[in-house]
C-alpha cells in the first residue's frame, strides 16, 4: 500500500424519489433487480449470517430527495450489472417504482493528508456500538465526549483509506467544531445514536462516500463544507 492514491468514484442518480427511511429498502430492491447474479459488492454477504466486513464500496442513499448509489473503486466497475437494466422495475417496500438513470457522475480524487486542513460536515453519523456507547455515557462533559467521538472518527476515516488500499503513516487530523445533540434512530429494530458534525482534517475525502455504522445505506455521508450539492 502507498502514502497517496488516486481513486475512483461514480454517482448514479436515479429520477425516482425516496425517503430517507426508503433508502434501505430501496437497496433492498436494487438487490433484487441484480439477483443472484449480484456481485457481493452489491450486499457485503458472503453467505447467509456470513459478511464482508471491508469498507462498502457500492453505498446506496438519497440526493435531493432522489435515489441514488455511490460507487468506490472496484464498485465502479461491478455497478455494470446494474447499469444495463434500464429502466429498473423496482419495488421499494410496497410501491412499485420505475427508476430511470437521470445522471451518471464520474469523479478521480486524490486521497493523502495534507499540510493545510479542509472542512467537512457529515449527516447522520453512527459512531456508537455497544462498547464505546458505554465509554461515551460515561464521559463527565461535553469536551470528553467529543475528545471520544474524534477518536472514533479518525478510525472510521481510517477504515475508508484502508478499504481503497491506502495505508496512511503520517499523523492524521480529525478535530470537531459543530456537534449536534444526539437523536435515536431505528435500524432493523436496533436503535442507534445518530449526529450531525463539522470536522476539520488533513485528509482530502471524497464527496458524499458514507463513514461509520450503516454507510451503505444512507448514513455518515461526507460533504465538504464548500460544497453546493447537499444531501
Amino acid at each position: 500500500m502507498d502514502n497517496s492514491k488516486y481513486i475512483k468514484t461514480l454517482t448514479i442518480i436515479f429520477d425516482c424519489e425516496i425517503s430517507q427511511q426508503e433508502v434501505v429498502l430501496f437497496r433492498g430492491a436494487i438487490l433484487n433487480a441484480v439477483k443472484h447474479n449480484g456481485n457481493i459488492l452489491f450486499h457485503n454477504h458472503v453467505e447467509d449470517n456470513v459478511f464482508r466486513y471491508s469498507y462498502p464500496l457500492i453505498q446506496y442513499k438519497r440526493f435531493r430527495g432522489k435515489a441514488n448509489i455511490i460507487c468506490v473503486e472496484e464498485g465502479t466497475q461491478v455497478i455494470a450489472q446494474l447499469l444495463s437494466i434500464n429502466p429498473l422495475q423496482l419495488s421499494v417496500g410496497k410501491r412499485n417504482v420505475e427508476a430511470n438513470i437521470e445522471k451518471i457522475l464520474p469523479h478521480r480524487i486524490l486521497l493523502q493528508t495534507w499540510k493545510t486542513n479542509f472542512e467537512y460536515r457529515i449527516k447522520n453519523w453512527l459512531p456508537l456500538n455497544s462498547d464505546n456507547y458505554q465509554k461515551y455515557q460515561k464521559c463527565s462533559n461535553l469536551t470528553e465526549k467529543i475528545q471520544l467521538l474524534e477518536q472514533i472518527l479518525k478510525g472510521n476515516l481510517l477504515s475508508f483509506f484502508k478499504g481503497v488500499g491506502l495505508h496512511i503513516t503520517e499523523e492524521i487530523e480529525a478535530k470537531i467544531s459543530y456537534l449536534s445533540s444526539p437523536r435515536v434512530v431505528t435500524n432493523k429494530g436496533v436503535r442507534l445514536m445518530a449526529f450531525d458534525i463539522d470536522f476539520s482534517s488533513n485528509l482530502s475525502i471524497p464527496n458524499y462516500i458514507g463513514i461509520g455504522k450503516n454507510a451503505s445505506i444512507g448514513f455518515g455521508v461526507i460533504t465538504m463544507k464548500n460544497k453546493k450539492n447537499n444531501k
